[in-house]
Protein backbone atom coordinates (compact mmCIF):
# COMPACT_ATOMS: atom_id res chain seq x y z
CA UNK A 1 0.00 0.00 0.00
CA UNK A 2 1.10 3.26 -0.81
CA UNK A 3 1.15 6.49 1.35
CA UNK A 4 3.63 8.74 -0.43
CA UNK A 5 3.14 9.73 -3.94
CA UNK A 6 5.66 11.53 -5.87
CA UNK A 7 4.89 14.41 -8.50
CA UNK A 8 8.62 14.63 -9.92
CA UNK A 9 7.70 11.17 -12.58
CA UNK A 10 4.06 11.08 -13.47
CA UNK A 11 2.43 9.32 -16.65
CA UNK A 12 1.34 11.81 -18.72
CA UNK A 13 -1.78 11.99 -20.39
CA UNK A 14 -1.87 14.54 -23.43
CA UNK A 15 -5.37 15.47 -24.51
CA UNK A 16 -5.91 17.96 -27.67
CA UNK A 17 -7.36 20.53 -25.08
CA UNK A 18 -4.88 20.25 -22.07
CA UNK A 19 -2.47 17.74 -20.13
CA UNK A 20 -3.02 15.47 -17.05
CA UNK A 21 -0.06 14.04 -15.15
CA UNK A 22 -1.89 11.61 -13.07
CA UNK A 23 -0.03 11.58 -9.58
CA UNK A 24 -2.37 8.91 -7.67
CA UNK A 25 -4.15 6.59 -9.78
CA UNK A 26 -7.69 5.59 -8.66
CA UNK A 27 -6.62 2.09 -7.95
CA UNK A 28 -4.54 3.27 -5.22
CA UNK A 29 -7.28 4.86 -3.04
CA UNK A 30 -10.71 3.98 -2.21
CA UNK A 31 -12.29 7.16 -2.79
CA UNK A 32 -9.68 9.35 -4.20
CA UNK A 33 -7.41 9.82 -7.31
CA UNK A 34 -5.00 13.16 -7.72
CA UNK A 35 -3.17 14.50 -11.03
CA UNK A 36 -1.90 17.86 -11.97
CA UNK A 37 -3.76 19.48 -15.11
CA UNK A 38 -1.51 21.73 -17.47
CA UNK A 39 -3.09 23.81 -20.33
CA UNK A 40 -1.33 26.46 -22.41
CA UNK A 41 -2.76 29.99 -23.25
CA UNK A 42 -6.18 29.88 -24.71
CA UNK A 43 -6.21 25.88 -24.28
CA UNK A 44 -9.30 24.70 -22.21
CA UNK A 45 -11.44 21.38 -21.82
CA UNK A 46 -14.84 20.94 -22.86
CA UNK A 47 -17.41 22.05 -20.31
CA UNK A 48 -18.07 18.64 -18.70
CA UNK A 49 -19.76 17.66 -15.54
CA UNK A 50 -19.01 14.19 -13.10
CA UNK A 51 -22.30 13.28 -11.71
CA UNK A 52 -20.10 10.84 -9.18
CA UNK A 53 -17.76 13.01 -8.47
CA UNK A 54 -16.48 16.12 -6.24
CA UNK A 55 -13.15 18.03 -7.39
CA UNK A 56 -10.90 20.09 -5.48
CA UNK A 57 -8.23 22.17 -7.56
CA UNK A 58 -5.15 24.49 -5.99
CA UNK A 59 -4.06 26.37 -8.50
CA UNK A 60 -0.22 26.01 -8.61
CA UNK A 61 0.88 28.42 -11.30
CA UNK A 62 -0.49 31.14 -14.24
CA UNK A 63 -4.22 32.30 -14.58
CA UNK A 64 -7.56 31.17 -15.83
CA UNK A 65 -11.04 31.89 -15.88
CA UNK A 66 -13.71 28.65 -13.92
CA UNK A 67 -17.25 28.68 -15.82
CA UNK A 68 -19.24 26.95 -13.42
CA UNK A 69 -23.13 25.94 -12.99
CA UNK A 70 -26.08 25.88 -15.20
CA UNK A 71 -25.86 29.54 -15.59
CA UNK A 72 -22.09 29.16 -16.53
CA UNK A 73 -20.70 31.91 -14.36
CA UNK A 74 -17.03 32.99 -14.61
CA UNK A 75 -14.63 34.17 -11.71
CA UNK A 76 -10.79 34.35 -12.23
CA UNK A 77 -8.61 31.85 -10.60
CA UNK A 78 -4.93 32.61 -9.49
CA UNK A 79 -2.43 30.76 -7.76
CA UNK A 80 -3.07 30.18 -4.67
CA UNK A 81 -6.73 29.84 -5.07
CA UNK A 82 -8.51 26.21 -4.37
CA UNK A 83 -11.44 25.63 -6.31
CA UNK A 84 -14.47 23.29 -5.23
CA UNK A 85 -16.74 21.65 -8.27
CA UNK A 86 -19.65 19.70 -6.60
CA UNK A 87 -21.42 16.66 -7.68
CA UNK A 88 -22.94 16.74 -10.74
CA UNK A 89 -21.72 20.60 -11.91
CA UNK A 90 -21.00 21.70 -15.36
CA UNK A 91 -17.32 23.57 -15.35
CA UNK A 92 -14.24 24.26 -17.10
CA UNK A 93 -10.95 26.40 -16.73
CA UNK A 94 -9.69 28.01 -19.56
CA UNK A 95 -5.64 28.90 -19.48
CA UNK A 96 -5.43 33.25 -19.69
CA UNK A 97 -2.20 35.65 -19.99
CA UNK A 98 0.63 34.22 -21.29
CA UNK A 99 1.63 31.74 -18.96
CA UNK A 100 0.78 27.93 -18.69
CA UNK A 101 -2.10 26.98 -15.85
CA UNK A 102 -1.29 24.63 -13.30
CA UNK A 103 -3.16 23.26 -10.68
CA UNK A 104 -3.50 20.21 -8.60
CA UNK A 105 -6.47 18.32 -9.19
CA UNK A 106 -8.29 15.94 -6.49
CA UNK A 107 -11.45 13.76 -7.55
CA UNK A 108 -13.29 12.43 -4.73
CA UNK A 109 -16.03 9.34 -5.64
CA UNK A 110 -19.04 9.68 -3.40
CA UNK A 111 -19.96 6.30 -4.08
CA UNK A 112 -16.14 4.90 -3.56
CA UNK A 113 -14.08 3.85 -6.46
CA UNK A 114 -16.28 3.48 -9.90
CA UNK A 115 -16.47 0.11 -10.64
CA UNK A 116 -17.05 0.42 -14.72
CA UNK A 117 -14.06 3.03 -14.28
CA UNK A 118 -11.46 1.17 -11.84
CA UNK A 119 -8.11 2.58 -12.93
CA UNK A 120 -7.43 5.89 -14.33
CA UNK A 121 -6.28 4.44 -17.67
CA UNK A 122 -10.26 2.78 -17.56
CA UNK A 123 -11.33 6.38 -17.73
CA UNK A 124 -9.16 7.68 -19.74
CA UNK A 125 -10.00 5.45 -22.23
CA UNK A 126 -14.06 5.94 -21.85
CA UNK A 127 -13.48 9.67 -22.15
CA UNK A 128 -11.48 9.34 -25.58
CA UNK A 129 -14.36 7.11 -27.05
CA UNK A 130 -16.49 9.75 -26.16
CA UNK A 131 -14.57 12.85 -27.61
CA UNK A 132 -13.70 10.94 -30.84
CA UNK A 133 -9.65 10.58 -29.41
CA UNK A 134 -7.45 7.75 -29.47
CA UNK A 135 -5.73 6.47 -26.48
CA UNK A 136 -2.81 5.64 -27.56
CA UNK A 137 -2.22 9.29 -28.62
CA UNK A 138 -3.12 10.68 -25.48
CA UNK A 139 -1.19 8.24 -22.97
CA UNK A 140 2.54 9.20 -22.51
CA UNK A 141 5.43 7.54 -20.67
CA UNK A 142 6.59 8.92 -17.29
CA UNK A 143 7.96 12.75 -17.53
Amino acid sequence: MNYIFNTSHPTRYRFPTHINDLVMDRADAATSEVFIVEMAPGEAPPLHQHDDTEQVFYVLQGRGHLTIGAQQVTFAVAPGDVVRVPPATLHSIECQGDETLRYLAVDCFLNGRPTAEPTWDDHVRVVCGQQGWRFEDVVEDQV
